[in-house]
């Protein structure tokens, strides 16, 4: 291929690249927030308030802070924040699962200490 017939492509490609980025930083951040929004929604449902509550605040301020971008129309900020909030909300639904477990897994512990007590019960007075 000879240099010039390059050219044309390459700046097609060029143009295209460059309009797609700036369509990104102009299209409302809507779904962006929706899906964060979801996100603190499962969280919540998931009992982090009480679990993982110092991320479960941050998720809520930063999705308080997303709905006000969005509504300046400062989309980047608003896509920016509604990141940060899920992160922030899955963060706290892991820990909130994650302390579900270590409740349950001690409480399971404890009932084998209760049985096994109760078998060596029996065993010694069998063999008296």
């Amino acid at each position: 291929m000879r240099p010039r017939t390059m050219t044309f492509p390459l700046a097609c490609g060029l143009a295209v690249a460059l309009l797609s980025g700036c369509a990104t930083e102009k299209a409302p951040a809507t779904a962006d927030v929706a899906v964060s929004r979801n996100a603190v929604e499962n969280a919540t449902t998931a009992g982090a308030a009480e679990l993982a509550p110092a991320e479960m605040a941050a998720a809520r301020e930063k999705m308080l802070r997303a709905n006000q971008a969005l509504a300046a129309k400062d989309y980047q900020l608003a896509r920016d924040l509604a990141t940060q909030a899920q992160a922030d909300a899955k963060l706290a639904q892991s820990k909130a699962n994650s302390a579900k477990a270590t409740a349950a897994a001690n409480t399971l512990q404890e009932d084998i200490r209760v049985l096994r007590e109760e078998l060596d019960r029996v065993n010694s007075n069998l063999t008296k």
